[in-house]
């Protein structure tokens, strides 16, 4: 019982973190200090920390629990959604999705779902998958959308700018996470840096060639497949 009070506690740090940060970034967009666009960003990204809390549950589910009921409201807040005059009186769900990519955050929360379930008693592994999609994904588009001269496409049109955005954005975030996850969990960074570059690299091309946001379900995955595959699983 004292087990589930405790896993009950880190549950509800979760939301408030999540919604703290909704109304935080909400509240600068009000303010005029950050765009919308960059306010969906910095939302996109900071709830990619929730990792980060997941060594400080004792059992494997509540990870899965915390991220699962996000499938719902992201998907809520697409235009597939049959609730339309709900959403009208919940006009915050919309800021979670950007024209063309409307489907993007409900795809990122199957995909950080699926880990969450698969790997919840390994949160450096969600890590893997999720990080290259938060502060990667967020630093190519921010990147991209300022410096990005050098186009190119495949199915979207990129730029070689906000490619190399991503992959340091991946690689900064995957080698801080790294040694933060060290600390739980007994694995050396210097283990993890074969891994952490793989994954940024493989993290990199998949984003620049996934049309309309389907990056959200292949960055996370096979981030996280990547990352196993060259030995960061421990």
């Amino acid at each position: 019982m004292e087990g589930m009070g405790s896993n009950l506690t880190v549950m509800a740090a979760c939301y408030l973190y999540i919604v703290s940060i909704i109304l935080f970034s909400g509240a600068l967009k009000r303010a005029s200090i950050i765009s919308t666009r960059t306010s969906r960003k910095f939302l996109h990204a900071m709830i990619g920390n929730l990792p980060l809390i997941m060594p400080f549950f004792t059992e494997a589910i509540y990870p899965f629990l915390v991220a699962s009921p996000f499938i719902v409201v992201t998907f809520l807040a697409t235009p597939h959604s049959p609730f339309h005059d709900l959403l009208d009186r919940l006009g915050g769900l919309g800021e979670l999705t950007e024209a063309g990519h409307n489907t993007g955050p409900f795809m990122y929360a199957i995909s950080y779902t699926l880990l969450s379930y698969l790997y919840g008693a390994s949160p450096y592994i969600v890590a893997a998958g999720i990080f290259p999609m938060a502060y990667g994904d967020s630093s190519a588009a921010l990147i991209g959308m300022r410096y990005g001269t050098t186009k190119f496409k495949v199915f979207e049109e990129k730029s070689l700018q906000g490619s190399l955005g991503m992959f340091l954005g991946s690689l900064v975030s995957l080698t801080l996470g790294m040694a933060y996850f060290s600390g739980f969990y007994g694995f050396t960074l210097g283990s993890q840096l074969v891994p952490i570059f793989a994954v940024s690299l493989v993290t990199t091309v998949t984003e620049a060639v996934c049309p309309k946001g389907l990056d959200n379900i292949f960055v996370p995955i096979l981030g996280a497949i990547t990352f196993i595959a060259m030995g960061g699983g421990i």
